[in-house]
This record gives C-alpha cells, sequence and structure tokens, in this order.
C-alpha cells in the first residue's frame, strides 16, 4: 500500500507505514538501530543521515501517524511530555497559554513550573465553556491547549469552537488525543493545528514502551516542531518505534471492545451504593455526553472516573485491594488500571486547584484493560467492600 491514506480507519493502521521489505520481501519492517548512515559523497545527504535527525524505523511510525490522524506529516518523541514540550518551545516570553482545567498532571507541570521560566504564562479554564475560554484570551495568547478528553475527569470541549476562538485571535489549538485515540476522533478534521499523543498508552497498548507523538496538516508548522525536535534531540528510539507501529495495527480492535467494556462498568458502578458519582461520556449523565455521540467512532474511551463516599483512606484502600487492576500510574494498555489521581497522577497540583478543579480525594480513575466485564466488576466488587466495610 504505497498512498498511506488509502483504506480504512483499520486497514491503514495494519498497512500505513509497513511497506514490504524490498530486499527480503519480509511483511514485518525491519527495525533500523543506526545511529549514522553513510552518505553519497561528501556535501551530499541521503535520506537519512544520523539517526536524531531521522531513522527509517521512526519515519515508519510517523508516517502511520500521519495517516491515521489525517495529517500532512507527524514526529515521534521519546515521550508524550517531550512532545507537550516541543510545543511549548514555539512559544516566546510574554506569550499565553490557556489550557483547560481538567489537565493532565504532567501538562500542568510543565506550563507551571518550566514554561513559567521563560516567561511564559498559563490560565486554566473551562474549556468546555466558550465564554469562558474568550474572557480568558489577552493580545498575548498563542496557544488554546486541550484535552479530546479531559484528565481525570473525563470532560470534552467542543474542539471546532475552540478552533474557531483560537483563530479569531492567530493562536494555535493544540489537542492532547491520548484518551480518545485516532479510532474515536481525529482533531485536525475540526480545525486543529497540533495533535499530540502519549504512545506509551492506547497507540503502544501493552505497557512495554515509552513515546509521544505529534501530528499536524500544516508543512510550515511542521518544519518548525522538527527543527525544535532536531535540535533538542528529544526523539523515540527504534525499538519503541517498532513498538508502537505493532501496537498500532490492533488499536482499533482493543478501543472498540475496551470502550464497551468501559460503558458496562459504568452503567453498574452508578448503581453501587457505596458510589456518589460516576464519570463516563458514554452515559446519559454525562455533561457532554450528547457531543460524545455526535463526535466519536467506536465508542465512548476505556477511562471511567468516580467517587466513592467514603474517606480518603476507602480510597485508597480501594485502589490498594484490587487483585485485576493494577494500582499504577499510566492508561490505555491490555491490563487494567486503577488510581487516586489526588496523590497519584495530580500530586503536581497544588491541594487548592485539586478542590477548585474537581479532583477531590475520593476520586478514582479506571483505565479499563481487555479482561472480561464480569472479572473487573467482581474485582472492584471486593476492593470496595473490603474498604467500605
Amino acid at each position: 500500500m504505497t498512498d498511506n491514506r488509502k483504506g480504512s480507519f483499520r486497514t491503514r493502521a495494519i498497512h500505513a507505514g509497513s511497506e514490504i521489505d524490498p530486499q527480503t520481501g519480509a511483511v514485518v519492517p525491519p527495525i533500523h538501530f543506526a545511529s549514522t548512515f553513510r552518505q553519497p559523497g561528501a556535501g551530499q545527504w541521503g535520506d537519512f543521515d544520523y539517526s536524531r535527525s531521522g531513522n527509517p524505523t521512526r519515519s515508519q511510525l510517523e508516517s502511520a501517524i500521519t495517516s491515521l490522524e489525517g495529517g500532512c506529516n507527524a514526529l515521534a518523541f521519546s515521550s508524550g511530555m517531550a512532545a507537550i514540550h516541543c510545543v511549548s518551545m514555539l512559544l516566546s516570553s510574554g506569550d499565553h497559554v490557556i489550557a483547560g482545567c481538567d489537565l493532565y498532571g504532567g501538562a500542568h507541570r510543565l506550563f507551571h513550573q518550566i514554561c513559567n521560566r521563560s516567561g511564559v504564562s498559563v490560565t486554566l479554564v473551562d474549556l468546555t465553556d466558550p465564554k469562558s475560554v474568550r474572557e480568558a484570551l489577552t493580545d498575548h495568547t498563542k496557544l488554546i491547549w486541550a484535552e479530546s478528553i479531559g484528565n481525570p475527569r473525563l470532560s470534552i470541549p467542543d474542539l471546532s469552537e475552540l478552533a474557531t476562538i483560537a483563530n479569531e485571535v492567530d493562536a494555535r489549538l493544540g489537542i492532547d488525543n491520548t484518551f480518545a485515540t485516532p479510532a474515536l476522533l481525529r482533531p485536525l478534521e475540526l480545525g486543529a493545528d497540533i495533535v499530540m499523543h502519549s504512545a506509551t498508552k492506547y497507540l503502544g497498548g501493552h505497557s512495554d514502551c515509552l513515546g509521544g507523538t505529534l501530528a499536524v496538516s500544516d508543512p510550515e508548522l511542521y518544519e518548525q516542531l522538527y527543527f525544535i525536535q532536531n535540535a533538542t534531540g528529544a526523539v523515540l528510539d527504534p525499538m519503541s518505534s517498532f513498538l508502537v507501529s505493532r501496537g498500532l495495527k490492533t488499536l482499533d480492535l482493543r478501543i472498540r471492545a475496551q470502550s464497551e467494556t468501559a460503558l458496562k462498568l459504568a452503567l453498574w458502578l452508578q448503581s453501587h451504593p457505596s458510589i456518589k458519582n460516576v464519570i463516563y461520556p458514554g452515559l446519559a449523565s454525562h455533561p457532554q455526553h450528547q457531543r460524545a455521540c455526535d463526535t466519536f467512532d467506536a465508542g465512548f474511551g476505556a477511562m471511567v472516573t468516580f467517587e466513592l463516599k467514603g474517606s480518603i483512606e476507602q480510597t485508597a484502600m480501594t485502589c490498594e485491594a484490587t487483585k485485576l487492576f493494577h494500582l499504577a500510574v499510566s492508561l490505555g494498555a491490555v491490563e487494567s488500571l486503577i488510581e487516586q489521581p489526588a496523590t497519584m497522577s495530580h500530586a503536581s497540583y497544588a491541594e487548592a486547584d485539586r478542590q477548585r478543579f474537581g479532583i477531590t480525594d475520593g476520586l478514582i480513575r479506571l483505565s479499563v484493560g481487555l479482561e472480561s466485564f464480569e472479572d473487573l466488576k467482581a474485582d472492584l466488587t471486593q476492593a470496595i467492600s473490603k474498604a467500605m466495610t
């Protein structure tokens, strides 16, 4: 398949960037571990020269991401945070960022404790409220940073509306699409300028590699980001590039199955007497449920957040008592994970900010894997019972 845009999403996830090896006919491309490449002559450059600047295995992954996100090009980084950091380096001293208040703790830390050292300011707002976004705009706003599904409260902003607002003030719109994946949503199609993934999560899908990606639809913007990546060096290694590429081949199947189980768990948790609140885009009670129905393909995602009626100690005990759900940060893999955002993924938030943004001590975040619904339900049942009695 020479045209990486040909075919359905599932077909492209298998074939884009995975052309047959011309030397051997291998259906799985070889992994190129070389750090440097022989050139045709002095001052003459081949397709690859040094692996920081480009590597065949990384390029194959970038080709696949380009196809799946519908962009003009993509870049693969050593981690998701390295990818976000690259975006932040487009900014200059005095620039202003608007980001969501339902925001991954690592991004919160980067904006507030690293970018601020360069004179970049950030305002956190509810991105589901366009009025609040407009009120936060300044003459120096250069970036709106959103998550297609917020972390950890699973809010869903109107990306088309955010793109309109960004265009009005000549700012860029960057979307962290990690929770949704391109199987559910492709933000470039809705007007976003940059789409980021922590490839560690659903793209890789097996908790065995670390990586990040950026996809864009503007060639000039791609060149700016490529220059920053090449200059700073946070590139994805060949082995991790191979593992993420392999993970992409089953992404569509995995996210559909995980979403189906997540919905079943969310519906069951709603009726549990020890649960105060369940947050899941597939529930009619979710504030942006209709938007999720109108926007997402293949389900509502595999993240479920709920709040216990008990104390912070009982919340921690619930997380510690599970047997199938591993108590761990990260998400998006074949095994299910459980965590307490207030003390784990969002511990970098100041306590006042956690309370202000609804990251309560009783909040629990589930990453639903590929185990059976009945087994996961039984595991949560015994864990909650143990903690609440």
